[in-house]
């Protein structure tokens, strides 16, 4: 079992720190985000049944657990950097200016929003996003379209 869990952990490592990077404050650090994710995956892992997908059980816990660390924080930032990851990006500089802008968008968004906006950019369908958030699949049209909207015009505004 500990074999299959590790195996399991190094195939979505870059998910679970995706997800972690995206609730970084400094108050809150990558790696303990990283350790409380792999930690009740650990916990949660021999009652995973395979009912759904993998990614989407990690995906549910990586941000239940990111969530659940924030509220525990009593000074909370309204934003969080992300420039760290957009630095790494290996792409042209006007790319990676747009990707920092965008960043520096999704970072105003609420805690919600952002969880929407992650498993978005991630290529997740509507179904996917909705089983992982526990919205109903109208709702996440919604919550996205909307979610659309408010980056649009913060872009505008800027």
């Amino acid at each position: 079992m500990e074999q299959e869990f590790m195996t399991m952990i190094r195939e979505y490592e870059r998910v679970i720190y995706k997800v972690c990077y995206l609730y970084t404050t400094p108050h809150v650090t990558l790696g303990d985000l990283y350790q409380d994710v792999v930690l009740n995956l650990w916990k949660a892992f021999p009652k995973f049944r395979g009912e759904c997908k993998t990614s989407t059980w990690v995906y549910r816990i990586a941000l239940n657990t990111c969530i659940s660390f924030l509220r525990k924080e009593k000074n909370i930032p309204e934003f969080i950097t992300l420039t760290g990851e957009a630095d790494r990006m290996e792409e042209d500089d006007e790319t990676q200016a747009m990707l920092k802008q965008l960043y520096r968008l999704i970072n105003r968004l609420g805690q919600l929003e952002k969880s929407i906006v992650l498993l978005y950019l991630e290529e997740k369908s509507y179904e996917e996003i909705a089983e992982i958030t526990g919205l109903t699949l109208t709702n996440v049209a919604t919550k996205l379209s909307r979610i659309k909207d408010k980056l649009r015009k913060m872009n505008k505004e800027e």
